[in-house]
């Protein structure tokens, strides 16, 4: 019972979950073996994931000039917009559900959470699209190198308001939230250094025309500034090398990076400091993340039980386990996007540049009921078999054999076996308990 739960809770912090196929299979690795096999996920081919059809999309310019001259041509454009969104929300449901290395795809989540920019503000999917890549194919690279991508991406230059870092009077908005929220957190820096940094920013720009990332000699100040003590600093690239190889990123990105893969700590716990020591000679997030699987601390009670599942999680978890396809998310009626919404977590649109926060954020009245509505929507589309065919005596066991629940608390198994004459209650039962609701 205790390799098997170290292999469903690897299974659900490095993936979104496994199936009870996929845990019988993992029994015969073992946990070394099963954490070896999803690293090497990061780097192999994903034909499944892969095979998920990208939506249609509006590319830059978006637009002719002069065609959104009336309300019923903005009103189709803003039609077309939303719709690209939805189908790119299900694209990426999609690869979530049907990805054969779910280790790759729930990085690229965990640094939509890190990096977090909100199609709200930046509008265009196809932007939103071009940064998702980014996260996939550099995700698991070198930090600092990953840093620049997203930096000079268009959903983030739009999304932090880098078109408007111009002299003589910078906009310190992308310097702040660098520092602050991608590499070195709250009180590692001075203001001093927020506009020495924007002064280094100043002339980034995005063509509207092109969608490509330019530095705008005329709008650049190449005077040399003092950033985080160092001199002679000029440019963006110099502040994003000085942020990313510094002991405060370090320990900022690591303990981001157990936050959200085991349990919620700050820069200053004990535990990040050997693991920052060991990120600091490559910078390499599969690296990081191999050592966060491997450290005691991971296979402890308090990671099993340290996080409550962020809705996406929830969702594409029970998708899989009843056997919902990523072909059928399309045809999910009203749109899955608004159960998400009303979960309050819709991929693609973070809050706030902060991201979205943990725990008992997601533990709110209106979220148990939107959970409930979701859960009871699944269990009549999804395969529940395994349950429905089984004695009334054997369901309680067979739900949680389907969601890979390996205890039920003396409560929630009260609740379940009140319901075994029911197999769809009983599955929407199992779906809300803590124990599937807990991560």
């Amino acid at each position: 019972m205790i390799a098997e739960s170290s292999l469903s809770l690897l299974y659900r912090r490095a993936g979104f979950g496994a199936t009870s196929q996929e845990l019988s299979a993992a029994r015969a690795l073992g946990y070394d073996g099963l954490l070896s096999r999803l690293l090497q996920g990061l780097y192999k081919s994903d034909p499944a994931a892969d095979a998920i059809k990208l939506p249609e999309m509006l590319k830059p310019p978006f637009y002719k000039p002069g065609s959104l001259n009336t309300p019923a041509a903005i009103n189709e454009f803003n039609q077309t917009l939303y719709q690209e969104r939805v189908e790119l929300t299900n694209w990426w449901l999609g690869r979530m559900v049907a990805t054969s290395n779910p280790l790759r795809e729930k990085l690229t989540f965990f640094l939509h959470c890190h990096f977090p920019t909100a199609i709200s503000k930046v509008r265009f999917p196809f932007y939103m699209y071009r940064q998702n890549e980014i996260f996939r194919s550099q995700g698991a690279g070198d930090f600092r190198n990953l840093t620049m991508a997203v930096s000079t991406d268009p959903a983030m230059l739009i999304w932090l308001d880098a078109g408007t870092d111009k002299l003589p009077d910078p906009n310190e908005n992308f310097a702040r939230e660098l520092m602050e929220r991608f590499t070195m957190g709250i009180g590692t820096y001075s203001e001093l250094d927020v506009r020495s940094a924007a002064m280094a920013f100043t002339g980034w720009h995005l063509n509207s025309e092109t969608g490509e990332f330019a530095v705008v000699p005329k709008l650049h100040s190449n005077l040399p500034q003092i950033f985080l003590g160092k001199s002679g600093v000029s440019t963006g690239k110099e502040v994003i090398d000085i942020v990313t190889a510094s002991d405060a990123c370090a320990r900022f990105v690591v303990s981001s990076a157990w936050s959200r893969f085991a349990y919620p700590i700050k820069p200053s716990d004990p535990l990040v400091g050997d693991l920052a020591l060991k990120y600091l000679t490559d910078r390499n997030m599969a690296n990081l993340i191999k050592t966060i699987f491997e450290h005691p601390n991971f296979r402890s009670v308090e990671t099993s039980t340290g996080l409550i599942k962020q809705p996406v999680k929830y969702l594409v978890g029970a998708l899989k386990a009843l056997g919902v396809s990523a072909a059928h998310l399309s045809s999910i009626k009203p749109p899955i996007i608004n159960s998400l919404a009303g979960l309050g977590q819709v991929l693609f649109d973070p809050p706030s540049v902060g991201g979205w926060p943990q725990n008992e954020y997601w533990l709110s009245t209106s979220a148990a009921l939107a959970r409930w509505r979701l859960a009871h929507q699944l269990s009549l589309i999804g395969d529940i078999s395994l349950v429905s065919d089984a004695p009334s005596a054997a369901r309680v066991e067979a739900v949680a054999q389907l969601l890979s629940i390996t205890g039920w608390s003396s409560s929630t198994l009260s609740a379940l076996k009140g319901a075994v004459s029911n197999p769809h209650t009983l599955v929407v039962l199992a779906l809300v308990s803590p124990e599937y609701v807990a991560n």
